[in-house]
């Protein structure tokens, strides 16, 4: 709910990753925002209205963020998406943020304004990855967070690099950044960083949420896997 700049972002973001979307605002003009080319639902109306919510498809919708320019909008519409259609993953944009804690006691994930972006909303909206740490728009290299399927865990760095053809940044470990070379073990509750073009990141997300040894076997299947991860929605 919400077609401003960060509401608009998402959705190309969302899009972009092959999800359906399905974008609310009360200004039509809203919508140009949006590429021309935008294939998800443009829904003209309050984003709380459960008529409208209906034509936004909510029924069936796996997330729901209200990142429009009004707290109470946005908190109102998140409840009735939770309360109501039982759409318990949702993400609530806050203006004041002494509202923060209030919204969060109530049970919903929220990004006050001074540290927003899309791919903060996008980490809580979607638990698998990849989560963006940081994208450089210049180079079109990110830094990314991957999910990791279990059978990873005990094996070498070397071993996803050649899986993923990517490169392992550092391991967080606890509260510990560790630099890695090749033989450093990944181990269970590691979070890896790894840096790749922004456009294989779904590739490398693709390969290492699946078998560590059906990886190994058929080596680097990043290319391959991005079309996957595509069609997928990973």
């Amino acid at each position: 709910m919400g077609c401003g700049r960060v509401g608009s972002s998402l959705a190309r973001e969302l899009t972009s990753m092959g999800h359906s979307v399905a974008i609310i605002d009360q200004d039509p003009e809203a919508f140009r925002k949006l590429p021309e080319d935008f294939p998800g639902q443009q829904v003209t109306g309050v984003g709380f209205d459960q008529e409208v919510l209906i034509r936004a498809s909510i029924e069936e919708a796996a997330g729901f963020a209200a990142v429009s320019s009004g707290d109470n909008s946005n908190i109102i519409a998140a409840r009735v998406a939770r309360e109501t259609f039982g759409v318990t993953n949702t993400v609530v944009r806050v203006y004041d943020p002494s509202r923060d804690a209030v919204f969060e006691r109530l049970g919903f994930d929220t990004v006050p304004t001074v540290r927003w972006t899309v791919d903060q909303v996008l980490h809580r909206l979607i638990p698998l990855g990849p989560h963006r740490v940081f994208n450089d728009p210049v180079t079109g290299i990110s830094l990314i967070e991957a999910d990791l399927d279990p059978s990873w865990y005990g094996r070498p760095v070397a071993a996803l690099e050649a899986a993923t053809q990517a490169r392992v940044g550092y391991v967080q470990r606890g509260s510990r950044g560790l630099m890695v070379n090749e033989e450093t073990i990944i181990q269970d509750g590691d979070i890896v960083k790894l840096v790749v073009p922004a456009e294989r990141a779904s590739g490398v997300q693709h390969v290492l949420m699946n078998n560590a040894d059906a990886a190994e076997a058929e080596g680097s299947g990043v290319k391959d896997a991005a079309g996957a991860a595509q069609k997928h929605g990973w």
